[in-house]
Parts: C-alpha cells; sequence; structure tokens
C-alpha cells in the first residue's frame, strides 16, 4: 500500500530515503488533488523513524514541474483563489519543515509553483537544461507559496526581483551562480546525485541532522513565518482585479495580455 493518497505523487522507500516523483502529465503542475498529498506524505514520512531524507523529481524528461494548473484561476474567484494559496501554503511549509534532508532534483523546466517546491527544499540538483522562473506577473498572479520569501532568502534582493519583478528565465548556469541550486550536473542524472546526497545523509546521526536544521533555519524562519501568509493573503488581493482576470485567460489563449493597471 503507498503511504501517497495521490496517483499524481509517486513513492519509493529507497533505504533511508523517499523517492517523490511529480507525475501529473503533462506538465507535472500542482493542483487541490497533488497538494494536499504533498502535506499528507511528508508528515507520514516525518512519522517514519527509519526515513533521513527525501529527494522529490518530475516524471519525464521535460518538467521538473510547471507550478499551479491556471485553469484553476480562470473564473477570477477569489474563494478558489484563497483554497489553492492555502494548499499551496500547507504543502510548501510541510516540505519546508520535514525534520530530515530535503533534496529537489530538477530534471528540467520549474517554473511557478514548481520553483517554489524546489525552494521549500534544503539542497537544489539541477540538470544542466533545467530553467527557472517565477513568472506569475506575467499572468496577473504572484508566487503564493513561499516564492517572495524562500528566493529573497536564497539569491539575495536584487536577484529575486530581477526573476520577478522583471519575468527573467534563469538557466541551470546562472542559477548556480546567484545560488539558487548548490550543483549542476547532466541531463538525466538529477536524481542519481539527489539519491547519492541522501546516501551521505544516511552515514550522519538523523537526530543531529534535525537539530541542525532547525538552527540553520531558526534565523530565516523568524524573518520570512510572519511573512507568507501575507503573501498568500495578497495573492487573494489580486482576484479583486481586472488584471487578474485578464493575464490567466490571456495566457490560457495564447495571447498577449491588455494591461488595464486595474
Amino acid at each position: 500500500m503507498s503511504i501517497s493518497t495521490s496517483d499524481k505523487l509517486k513513492v519509493e522507500i529507497i533505504d533511508h530515503t523517499a523517492l517523490i516523483t511529480i507525475d501529473n502529465p503533462g506538465a507535472n503542475t500542482w493542483d487541490t488533488e497533488s497538494l494536499p498529498a504533498l502535506a499528507a506524505l511528508v508528515e507520514a514520512l516525518n512519522a517514519d523513524k527509519n526515513i533521513f531524507a527525501l529527494v522529490i523529481t518530475g516524471q519525464g524528461e521535460k518538467f521538473f514541474s510547471a507550478g499551479a494548473d491556471l485553469n484553476l484561476f480562470a473564473d477570477g474567484d477569489p474563494d478558489n483563489a484563497r483554497q489553492m494559496a492555502e494548499f499551496f501554503g500547507k504543502g510548501f511549509e510541510c516540505l519546508a519543515d520535514f525534520r530530515g534532508v530535503s533534496i529537489a532534483a530538477i530534471n528540467g523546466f520549474a517554473m511557478g509553483g514548481g520553483l517554489e517546491a524546489c525552494l521549500a527544499c534544503d539542497i537544489r540538483i539541477a540538470e544542466i537544461q533545467a530553467q527557472m522562473a517565477l513568472p506569475e506577473p506575467k499572468v496577473g498572479l504572484l508566487p503564493c507559496a513561499g516564492g517572495t520569501q524562500r528566493l529573497s532568502w536564497l539569491v539575495g534582493e536584487g536577484w529575486a526581483k530581477k526573476m520577478i519583478l522583471c519575468g527573467e528565465r534563469v538557466n541551470a548556469e546562472t542559477a548556480e551562480r546567484i545560488g539558487l541550486v548548490e550543483e549542476v550536473v547532466a541531463t538525466g542524472t538529477a536524481k542519481d546525485r539527489a539519491m547519492a546526497l541522501a546516501a551521505q545523509v544516511a552515514q550522519q546521526s538523523p537526530i543531529s541532522v534535525t537539530y541542525c536544521k532547525e538552527l540553520i533555519h531558526q534565523a530565516r524562519d523568524n524573518a520570512v513565518g510572519e511573512a507568507l501568509p501575507y503573501e498568500r493573503q495578497k495573492f487573494v488581493d489580486l482576484f479583486s482585479t481586472e488584471d487578474q482576470r485578464e493575464g490567466v485567460n490571456a495566457f490560457l489563449e495564447k495571447r498577449d495580455p491588455v494591461w488595464k493597471n486595474a
């Protein structure tokens, strides 16, 4: 019996590591099924004392994850937006708070909520062809799953602004240079490299690792913790604007948006 409550998250236990594969064709998007399933899965892994690390990757050769399914936001309903923001918040905060070591094996495009899942992990390994971005403002939205907070912490305010405010997409080489990822590897090898790192984690005392992780996170969490609910609220506030509906629907209709700043 799988410990995952969704077929969109495949789980394999290998020694002391849980290998999680996002499997939601065709772009491994997050939705109202997979996000609660992620939170439940991490809670189950936390309860298993034999699990010391987790690796998360995407199914296929093109996408780690393209983020949220924008069809969920096409109607401009604030209640739907609030529900999704809460699902994203709980799912990725559970991932960030995993008691062991979490490693993202970025095997392709990591966009929006896909990159935010990587940001919630402790370590990021990217394949050379990977592309990363937080393009939400291009469709009248904003990163609501920790993106404005965790990206700034990792790469600094300047690069966070360049990526979010200017819509800058970065390749793996740039991501490593600015500190967004810790290592770049050849195409098709991110999962193996991440699993090798996870095996190194198993050589450490799991209790020591948990305590060290808590201490490393302490300063960041104090700064970021209060901002995360505000980030989600500002996401919902966008759903009272014309630009939100225009941006999402323009993307789905494959046309350029016409912004009204209203």
